[in-house]
């Protein structure tokens, strides 16, 4: 850097001439990260500013420089001509060579940067250590991934459609995952939605090199006779006209197979009857229930002597259902 080219390196940081040691690198981080070229890509005016602020920082950060900075101003690195000076220009080389695309992280880069900053010259000076930078919670790396995100794993999530047999009981499931098939176990009980984690099965993460885990999100086909209702199960069992009057057994399916069920005398259709403990399976222990809608179903054909009888039962009926419609007005 020529004389006449002379930086304010305290005004490029934002600082006054006693600022401490501290306050420069606390400066130089805020800076850093508002023009670092992987947050304004394609910004060289950015590029150009991350460059001076790094520049400035290399100067003050480091005792000896800052001393001879403060004592020869613009003058600085042609006093003495030191060995110093001779690492200075190498110093300033390799940052204005720097390649930010090797780094895969901001704390990466820092930590290259402020290490080379401190690297112990020539001369001797023992007493610098690195500083090994680290985000604060919450802070964001560049490059897209935060702190935690650059450390962990890559999840992925996929689809799996199900019967509902396959759903209740648990079933094995080979699954194609590019060029890899991979079985995996649906537990018994899943429902529609549920989330079921395969470890390791996930994209690898191109810091970390970890692999992240596989969600398999869950769908269930429909059934021709089982419906949920919320955790409960449903169906709807027809009755004829006679069992809704007179009452019956009938056999009902559940997941378990056929079961006994009363109906009791004088059902009405759209009533349900409860069946506890023969819905789904829970996702801690037992069963839900199934709610059975009954609907009477009256037949479309007749034998003869079945319109003789409900003929006698419609001269004998004294039941009106629609009696209390009388009243109705407007």
């Amino acid at each position: 850097m020529a004389a006449t080219d002379f930086k304010d390196y305290y005004g490029i940081l934002g600082l006054n001439k006693t600022a401490s040691n501290e306050e420069i690198k606390q400066a130089f981080r805020k800076l850093a990260r508002k023009y670092h070229p992987d947050v304004n890509p394609g910004n060289k005016e950015a590029e150009a500013r991350f460059k001076e602020v790094s520049e400035a920082y290399e100067v003050l950060s480091d005792k000896e420089k800052r001393q001879k900075y403060d004592q020869f101003g613009q003058y600085w690195k042609q006093a003495g001509q030191t060995p110093w000076a001779a690492k200075n220009t190498r110093a300033n080389s390799d940052f204005n060579d720097v390649e930010f695309g090797k780094y895969t992280n901001f704390d990466e880069f820092i930590n290259d940067l402020l290490g080379r900053f401190n690297e112990p010259s020539s001369a001797g000076s023992s007493n610098r250590q690195a500083y090994n930078y680290r985000t604060s919670p919450g802070a964001t790396d560049f490059g897209g991934f935060d702190n935690a995100t650059a450390k962990t794993a890559q999840d992925t999530e996929a689809a799996v459609s199900l019967g509902f047999g396959e759903a209740f009981n648990g079933v094995q499931k080979r699954l194609s995952l590019g060029n890899e098939t991979i079985e995996v176990r649906i537990p018994a009980g899943v429902k529609a939605g549920s989330r079921v984690r395969v470890r390791g099965k996930g994209q690898i993460n191109p810091l970390s090199q970890q692999r992240g885990d596989l969600y398999l999100k869950i769908d269930i086909l429909p059934h021709s006779f089982f419906q949920f209702e919320g955790d409960n199960l449903t169906c709807e069992v027809p009755i004829t006209p006679d069992e809704a009057v007179l009452g019956a057994s009938i056999d009902v399916p559940t997941p378990d197979g056929m079961v006994k069920v009363n109906i009791p005398a004088g059902i009405r259709s759209g009533q349900s009857l409860r069946l506890r403990g023969k819905g789904w399976r829970l996702a801690k222990d037992g069963r839900s229930d199934q709610l059975v809608k009954i609907a009477i179903a009256s037949p479309k054909e007749i034998s003869p002597q079945e319109r003789e009888y409900y003929e006698k039962i419609r001269d004998l009926r004294t039941f009106d259902p629609r009696s209390h419609l009388q009243q109705v007005k407007l």
